[in-house]
């Protein structure tokens, strides 16, 4: 992507979180029964690519951290979720959600807050640390692609030839389609699909890496800095694809092929590309979506619960003090 194009990118999504910002942030509330996830500092969730907060009504409706965060309020976490374009850049993404990262602050008093982040969201907490480190305390990335997924090379691939205005009009369709079921208005947000592929792609992430690389392995597989520049660093993945027969998101195995052979992936993300920081565990089986207990919970009944998983791990944060 030019550099001028990047730039206004930014302006149009900081003028858009201006007049919307009071509507992107939400923070979850419950009355909390243990102090068991009270941490320091505000834990700050932010959703991947096509992500959004909820979907729906109260009574016909889906979560995208489904039943995660009202977990973590009744254990005692001031816990936000926040909202930004379904599809864009990790930059224009990242620079909305650093305005409700300050808005947060603002509201709570906090000097700081823990940022964690799935899929694309991954690469837009970093972007935050990156550019306003001073707002964070740790990262945590869920299935996040550090180094890019060979799946958006092969989407970007239709760049140049008949079918990418059709397929980039659809998408672009999509992420507004998403923000407007979110009781939205579609405007309030840019939306490039163009360039979140592009985000995402093996090219893409490393000139992504070289601006940003707190956090990162230095080598092709290994772990990153645990403590980088006094944030914290953690990741967590999973490497399984048909979890559930009864689960929709088993259309992940066909995704999976196209990564390690199908081998060590959670049908996006492989786990050398999730790896960041220090990896509390990169193969649970878990798909993409079960990393965030989609749809609806369904899962391997052996495999651990995600909702039981985020609860440890804020208690994590608070042990180290964050």
């Amino acid at each position: 992507m030019k550099y001028g194009m990047l730039s206004l990118g930014l302006i149009l999504a900081t003028a858009c979180m201006s007049s919307q910002a009071s509507t992107q942030a939400s923070q979850v509330t419950a009355k909390a029964s243990s102090q068991y996830a009270k941490t320091k500092y505000p834990i700050v969730f932010s959703h991947g690519m096509a992500g959004f907060i909820r979907i729906g009504t109260d009574q016909f409706g889906m979560d995208y951290w489904y039943q995660i965060l009202p977990d973590l309020a009744r254990n005692g976490a001031n816990v936000w979720a926040t909202r930004v374009s379904p599809f864009n850049s990790s930059e224009v993404r990242g620079e909305q959600l650093l305005q409700q990262v300050q808005e947060i602050t603002a509201i709570t008093g906090a000097k700081k807050v823990n940022l964690i982040g799935h899929s694309h969201g991954g690469p837009t907490i970093r972007y935050v640390a990156g550019v306003a480190p001073q707002y964070v305390a740790s990262l945590t990335g869920i299935g996040a692609p550090h180094k890019g997924s060979p799946v958006a090379d092969l989407i970007l691939a239709a760049e140049g030839t008949i079918i990418e205005n059709p397929l980039v009009g659809t998408v672009n369709f999509v992420s507004k389609a998403i923000t407007w079921a979110q009781g939205l208005d579609p405007k309030s947000f840019p939306h490039d699909a163009l360039a979140g592929g592009k985000s995402l792609t093996l090219a893409g992430s490393a000139a992504f890496n070289q601006k940003f690389p707190l956090g990162m392995p230095t080598t092709a597989c290994d772990e990153g800095k645990a403590v980088d520049g006094g944030i914290y660093n953690y990741t967590f993945t999973g490497t399984g694809t048909v979890t559930n027969i009864l689960d929709p998101d088993s259309a992940l195995k066909v995704t999976s092929l196209l990564i390690d052979k199908g081998k060590n992936n959670d049908g996006l993300v492989s786990q050398c590309s999730a790896r960041f920081g220090k990896t509390i565990r990169d193969n649970y089986n878990w798909n993409h979506l079960d990393e965030v207990n989609m749809v609806l919970g369904l899962k391997n009944v052996f495999a651990p619960d995600p909702v039981d998983v985020y609860r440890q791990h804020a208690n994590r944060l608070k042990l180290q003090g964050l």
